[in-house]
């Protein structure tokens, strides 16, 4: 995508090509009444100064709270109150390909004009979401501020000498599942050398047995959400899986993009115990 370098020089997309991840075209709009169906996407607009713009958003967008609480609810990820979200009379709907469930986009798409399609798929996606957003909405300086914050986060991670190891994130319980190398989750794994199992994963998010592949893992890590691991589920798995280190993670700052990102790059580095930095 060609950029613009606007007054704060950092090229940012031009009015004529701001495209979402279905190739859409949209124009700037600093007046959109936005629905929002995506958590990590909330806190991005909220931390972009937009917050004023979002009229409807999700049960799970609960960041940040003091702000967010003075917000619609519209319902859920998957499901939501359709008549609901029509009174609200949203110029904009942000959803996301992997959270959000293709009949209820195109039922929304009916009486909402304009429909963002979302799909970061790895870190340095972020910057382009930042651009994207702040081009959009009429946020450009702060998107530049969430642009340099990102890149001094990311220069915190080692980019030599992290040991590989194979590393498998379990997201639910009964059954087991995990997420696939080519997520958000195995990409930002993979910054710290954790590759992802199964390697061959037949879907996004696949079920595994997890007997036959933690023998192969270093790591089990047990996030936070969509299930909340505990400590007992935590004694569980290890007894399952006595070779392997079994931690209980941060889901938020492995899986959401957006802000969330700047902070969940320095969680990163302390999962890996990596002292110091070494510029990328």
């Amino acid at each position: 995508m060609a950029g613009a370098t606007s007054q704060d020089g950092v090229a940012h997309p031009p009015e004529s090509d701001l495209r979402d991840a279905l190739g859409t075209q949209h124009r700037p709009d600093p007046n959109a009444r936005i629905v929002c169906l995506v958590p990590s996407l909330t806190e991005l607009l909220c931390e972009l100064g937009l917050a004023g713009l979002i009229v409807g958003r999700t049960g799970y967008c609960i960041h940040p709270a003091h702000v967010v609480k003075r917000i619609a609810k519209v319902g859920g990820t998957k499901q939501v109150n359709l008549e609901k979200i029509r009174r609200l009379a949203p110029s904009h709907l942000i959803v996301n390909i992997d959270e959000n469930e293709r009949p209820t986009v195109e039922a929304l798409a009916e009486f909402v004009p304009h429909v963002v399609v979302t799909h970061p798929q790895a870190p340095l996606d972020n910057l382009a979401l930042y651009r994207f957003f702040g081009a959009l909405f009429g946020a450009r300086a702060r998107a530049l501020a969430l642009c340099q914050a990102f890149e001094t986060a990311w220069s915190r991670i080692p980019a030599v000498g992290l040991p590989v190891r194979p590393v498998l994130y379990l997201i639910w319980r009964d059954p087991w599942m995990t997420v696939a190398p080519d997520t958000y989750i195995g990409n930002m794994l993979a910054c710290i050398g954790w590759h992802q199992l199964p390697v061959d994963a037949p879907a996004r998010y696949p079920k595994i047995d997890l007997e036959s592949l933690g023998g192969r893992a270093d790591i089990v890590l047990l996030s936070s959400e969509p299930y909340r691991f505990t400590q007992a589920d935590r004694h569980d798995v290890q007894s399952i899986l006595p070779g392997c280190d079994v931690r209980l993670v941060d889901g938020e700052m492995l899986s959401w993009y957006g802000s969330r990102a700047i902070a969940g790059l320095d969680y990163l580095a302390q999962l890996a115990e990596v002292p110091g930095s070494t510029k990328r």
